[in-house]
């Protein structure tokens, strides 16, 4: 079975703050059911990859492949509607219900003269059962402002779940969580990897969580890959930890 995601010398445009590209030369495949998570110092280009693999990011250089289709502006629709993103912060239009937040998640594969009709019986029913799986049921109809930041995010989970991607990239999905929404929303990641086989890559920026869920680890700093590995030799390899405050980078 080939590469889910493939990145063959990829260079984004120059940075004037960092005086280089932000992603500079990275190569490396990630195969079908593989939980990955991306590390490194803020500033290492973490954010800025996971972007450049649904085609927010240009490239100067280099070439991406999502199962096997050379990522391009003519194939970015087909590309998406098989990845789901989870933004830092969630991404989520506050004023809205959570229910309404995540049909949002068929936008892409609706056309605009349907999204003038609304949402279907079928895709609300869909949207309260991935709620539900998710363990908000109850609040469905409440304004996402009005949740707390742990229930926003699996909000915002279940959005990209909408999708039935095969790929779910997270970008720093557990910032600014305190602890016990951290583990549930990790959790979440790990069942959906374990239970549904699907794809996960995600930033994080805490080595011992990065052992605890994920298998594998690629590690960034000034935008090249310094360790390509399991996570379990983490510590090994980096014993001053990359634990660090993230920032938008």
């Amino acid at each position: 079975m080939g590469p889910i995601i493939e990145c063959r010398d990829i260079e984004t445009p120059y940075s004037p703050n960092l005086h280089r590209p932000i992603i500079n030369k990275v190569n490396f495949q990630i195969y079908p059911g593989e939980f990955v998570v991306v590390l490194g110092l803020n500033g290492a280009g973490k954010s800025t990859l996971l972007r450049s693999l649904v085609g927010l990011i240009p490239l100067q250089r280099g070439s991406i492949y999502i199962n096997g289709i050379a990522l391009a502006p003519r194939t970015l629709p087909q590309i998406r509607r098989r990845i789901g993103m989870l933004f830092q912060g969630g991404g989520l239009i506050p004023q809205l219900a959570a229910i309404e937040n995540v049909l949002c998640g068929r936008l892409g594969s609706r056309t605009t003269w349907e999204t003038l009709f609304g949402f279907p019986k079928s895709d609300r029913l869909k949207a309260l059962e991935i709620l539900e799986n998710l363990g908000l049921k109850e609040q469905a109809e409440q304004k996402t402002a009005s949740l707390s930041g742990g229930q926003q995010q699996r909000v915002a989970i279940a959005r990209a779940l909408m999708q039935s991607p095969q790929i779910l990239l997270a970008d720093e999905p557990i910032a600014g969580l305190d602890v016990m929404a951290c583990k549930q929303v990790m959790e979440i990641l790990s069942q959906l990897h374990s239970q549904q086989g699907m794809t996960i890559v995600t930033v994080l920026h805490d080595l011992a969580i990065a052992t605890a869920y994920a298998q594998r680890a690629i590690v960034l700093e000034t935008g090249r890959i310094i360790y390509d590995g399991p996570c379990k030799n983490l510590q090994l390899q980096f014993p001053q930890a990359l634990n660090v405050s993230p920032t938008p980078q």
